[in-house]
């Protein structure tokens, strides 16, 4: 596989802005891109599970790529990520994300069915990496929400035989010793890219080459400054701020995790308005109490850019 394009760096994933009905709010991506920009981030992850891609029908996840392309401008590259429960629809949205202009695809598997065992995941990815053989093709593991809990360093190996264009894996999951297998499997073939931010410390030591987050979108800042204290050798300070990302998710936790998180996008200016059934907005009260709780930890300063 060539690396014509290689996850590094912080890499947000993005949320999906709406309006207070539930309707797409696109003419706010802009702004959200211009923040990122300003983050200095290396490259963003649109309509993953922190975009809310499972809530979204198939054209609006092609309208929500459209939007976050036409607002980089070319100025740092969008993965799409086009996983779905029809193999069907995950090839139809690769196909479209390869036109559209994206650089590279990622894809998690059927969910409702979902594949049994590895052989049987290997040819649901072929065929969807094989709607764009141009386009690097990453496998996107979060068992806790695909039910998908299978031997990725048996899956590697064998689709790596399978699927030309395989890249790596977007690995959103606790279990380091997996991932540090992956990282270490064939010489780091693969471009391993973590995904767990209240762990991001860990998987550097594991050896990831990239991470993917939802959090980042709020404090890049932070974990810029644990990746530098981490690459200088300096690990008590790197541990004393990954301890900060860890309090910060305990607390958004309280308060159902991603709509908590896509609530705090208000608290750095840019209202990305409510996330969609089945997943519960925050109450006035809660919303209050978060805020509360993060100003505790002195976390919003790490907000801004």
């Amino acid at each position: 596989m060539s690396k014509q394009f290689w996850m590094s760096g912080l890499i947000p994933a993005t949320f999906t802005p709406m309006h207070e009905d539930g309707r797409l709010n696109l003419p706010l991506v802009p702004a959200m891109v211009e923040r990122l920009l300003a983050f200095k981030v290396s490259s963003l992850f649109v309509c993953g599970t922190t975009g809310e891609s499972a809530s979204l029908t198939t054209t609006e996840r092609k309208q929500t790529l459209e939007a976050f392309l036409d607002a980089a401008g070319g100025r740092i590259p969008v993965i799409a990520h086009v996983g779905h429960t029809a193999v069907a629809e995950s090839r139809d949205l690769a196909k479209h994300a390869a036109q559209a202009g994206a650089v590279a695809i990622a894809a998690t598997p059927p969910f409702y069915f979902r594949p049994g065992s590895v052989s049987v995941l290997v040819e649901c990815m072929a065929e969807v990496a094989a709607a764009t053989p141009e386009l690097p093709f990453y496998y996107y593991h979060i068992p806790s929400l695909t039910g998908a809990a299978l031997d990725m360093d048996e899956f590697l190996r064998a689709a790596s035989r399978r699927i030309p264009n395989l890249a790596g894996i977007k690995y959103t999951a606790p279990t380091l010793y997996e991932f540090q297998t992956c990282a270490a499997l064939e010489d780091a073939r693969f471009n391993m890219v973590f995904g767990v931010d209240e762990m991001h410390l860990s998987g550097l030591a594991a050896g990831a080459q990239g991470a993917v987050g939802s959090t980042y979108n709020l404090a890049a800042p932070l974990y810029h400054r644990i990746r530098e204290s981490f690459e200088a050798g300096q690990i008590d300070e790197a541990r004393r701020l990954q301890l900060l990302s860890a309090q910060m998710v305990v607390i958004a936790k309280k308060y159902r995790g991603l709509p908590a998180i896509k609530a705090m996008m208000q608290f750095a200016g840019i209202d990305c308005g409510p996330v969609r059934l089945p997943l519960v907005r925050l109450t006035a009260e809660e919303t209050r109490e978060l805020r509360r709780g993060l100003e505790e930890l002195d976390f919003l300063r790490w907000m801004q850019p």
